[in-house]
């Protein structure tokens, strides 16, 4: 027949660890009894659980040297908050000062400047001239990579034929 266990196969590991345990609880506090009647006998002399109540003390005022300086950090973001909401509604003033002024949508192509890069501002003037406008300024932009049909053909989405291009798509005119 088999072998019956009464007791789980970990129990003598198990046992063992919590005998440990409760010593060192034991002993922790023989320690601090044997202190505590040493300090009432002699002058008083700095112990092990005397620097773990120093130790707790520090960590308290450490704290709540934290939390004031989180609350401060929380005061200076709501002020910066404030200062960007007053400062947008001031350039929105702005904007809204001018009754001539207005944003318009279109499809206008850049021309691309001597460094390569596109040079929007002929195109944002085009956009606005043609709505009526004396001049503009790009409010955004797209930027498409144009292919000739033949690369599509050929099943390539890109190659060294096609191009990048920027268009004005909204432009601030007056």
């Amino acid at each position: 027949m088999g072998t019956t266990h009464v007791f789980p196969p970990n129990f003598g590991r198990n046992t063992l660890l919590a005998a440990l345990g409760a010593g060192a609880i034991l002993f922790t506090g023989a320690l601090a009894f044997a202190e505590d009647a040493n300090q009432s006998t002699q002058a008083f002399k700095p112990g092990f659980l005397s620097a773990v109540g120093r130790w707790f003390d520090d960590f308290g005022s450490g704290l709540s040297g934290a939390r004031s300086g989180v609350e401060h950090l929380g005061n200076q973001a709501g002020a910066a908050a404030r200062s960007t909401v007053e400062e947008a509604k001031s350039a929105a003033g702005a904007v809204t000062a001018i009754p001539s002024t207005r944003v318009v949508r279109g499809h206008e192509k850049c021309a691309i400047a001597p460094n390569g890069a596109p040079d929007c501002v002929g195109a944002a003037n085009t956009m606005c001239k043609g709505k009526g406008f004396g001049s503009g300024k790009s409010v955004d932009m797209t930027t498409a990579e144009v292919c000739p049909a033949t690369v599509y053909l050929a099943g390539r989405n890109s190659g060294a034929e096609c191009r990048t291009e920027t268009f004005v798509s909204r432009a601030l005119c007056q």
